[in-house]
């Protein structure tokens, strides 16, 4: 007696229904694919007990277990033809490889153009012809599917981008309008939204599939700054309690945007130290190093240590930012302006990275939204300058420190008196009182607005 187990991806039951059918045409487990090798539906198809063990194979596991294969993968796969083919392609068993089981291809193809894979372990004697041809007929109502969803998605984009750039007023309310009515009731839920920057590609089809991303519904690019890129993504949400698929998607758009960790030079905080310059306990320091380097952000964590200078993110930072949650999408504008604003933070401040939510940013939900010329205030004009950066790295670790004179010669590595003479050197370059609250609130939030 053979027995399907139904395994939903993505909530297409279409997909679903039609790999499912192809499994039982083959007698064989089946995944489907786009072409850029991410992962669809799945199929796990028993037969009279539990499948080889051999089935399990890494290039297996990792595209069942991640939604996608490698680059490397790619090219080995397309090595054997597949982009050209119309008809199956048998891959052979190849253990060098992590292949350890062939492989029986069969190109998703629409109207001549490769859009996906259908791959099934081979097995012995294999399939008949007249399976395979059955097999194949079902392919193309995959590729017929994938087309239309692939020119739905074309439209979001340029709706979604319609509503992010849109002018406040009646130009925003009718962008909205239009991206409602594509989206139908699914325009009613929850909905969180996520930008990426900056992103190295101003071409959509550069960006990952909507598909293959958690929770999404819509994603483009948007000019960041004057010459850089971002990605903004919209993301359901099944409530607004929880922002776990916008992180999730976050996370993966940044290993797409090939992000670089610290700037040469800098170090990374030993997981789990405590204090305000610490990396958050539960990542590693490559992990919260992506998105470091803006303007004067590189620090040594061990000693909570920061560089202030003028400047933007240093070559390769990448960061990400998420939105609150709303319901509905009249508030898209407001959201992307959280998302955008939370994405500057965790460039400028790497604890804060390399996924930073709106509402933990502390602070910069203010400085963000200042104009760039605030940060320029003239009693730090001195301070700033790459002569001082000694000085202004104490000033801004005292202050994170609330002021804590044996707290910050803690984290600096330094002795109380040079922190005290370091102190007395900023009061005479800023002019500023250190014993004066009004004072040092200027000083914390010029230090702070020089990174963005």
């Amino acid at each position: 007696m053979r027995e399907n187990a139904r395994v939903r991806v993505d909530g297409k039951g279409d997909y679903q229904e039609l790999v499912d059918e192809i499994s039982e045409l083959l007698g064989a487990p089946a995944t489907l694919e786009n072409r850029n090798f991410e992962l669809i539906a799945f199929g796990a198809y028993d037969s009279e007990g539990d499948l080889d063990p051999s089935a399990l194979d890494p290039v297996r596991t990792r595209s069942i277990l991640t939604r996608r294969s490698t680059a490397a993968v790619r090219r080995w796969f397309e090595g054997f033809g597949i982009t050209r083919a119309t008809g199956p392609v048998r891959i052979p068993r190849t253990v060098e490889a992590g292949v350890y089981r062939g492989r029986i291809c069969l190109p998703v193809r629409h109207r001549g153009v490769v859009l996906g894979y259908v791959w099934l372990l081979d097995y012995d004697p294999g399939p008949t012809e007249q399976q395979l041809d059955a097999a194949m007929r079902v392919t193309a109502r995959i590729g017929a599917l994938l087309a239309d969803e692939a020119q739905h998605g074309a439209d979001l984009t340029r709706e979604l981008r319609a509503v992010l750039t849109a002018e406040r007023g009646w130009p925003r309310d009718m962008a909205v309008a239009e991206l409602r009515t594509a989206l139908g009731v699914r325009a009613d839920g929850p909905h969180t939204v996520v930008c990426v920057a900056p992103w190295p590609s101003a071409d959509p089809d550069d960006a990952p599939s909507v598909r293959t991303l958690p929770g999404a519904r819509a994603l483009c690019t948007v000019p960041w700054g004057t010459t850089d890129q971002s990605l903004a993504l919209l993301v359901r949400l099944r409530s607004t309690d929880t922002l776990t698929p916008a992180v999730s998607a976050a996370t993966r758009l940044l290993e797409e945007a090939g992000g670089t960790g610290p700037a040469d030079g800098a170090g990374t905080s030993p997981v789990g130290t405590t204090g305000p310059h610490a990396t958050p306990s539960g990542t590693t320091g490559r992990d919260s190093g992506v998105g470091r380097g803006a303007a004067g952000g590189a620090r040594d964590g061990a000693r909570g240590e920061s560089t202030v200078a003028a400047g933007g993110a240093a070559t390769g930072a990448v960061a990400a930012g998420v939105s609150a949650a709303r319901v509905g999408l009249a508030e898209l504008g407001t959201a992307w302006a959280e998302a955008s604003a939370a994405a500057r933070a965790a460039l400028a401040e790497p604890r804060l990275g390399p996924v930073a939510q709106w509402a933990a940013i502390g602070p910069y939900r203010l400085l963000t939204g200042l104009p760039p010329e605030a940060a320029h205030d003239p009693a730090l004009h001195d301070l700033l300058s790459p002569a001082h950066r000694e000085l202004a790295r104490t000033a801004e670790v005292y202050l994170d420190c609330a002021g804590q004179a044996g707290r910050t010669a803690a984290e600096l590595g330094i002795h109380r008196q040079t922190l005290y003479y370091r102190l007395s050197r900023v009061e005479q370059l800023t002019g500023l009182d250190l014993d004066d609250g009004e004072d040092r609130l200027l000083l914390h939030m010029a230090l702070k607005a020089a990174r963005l």
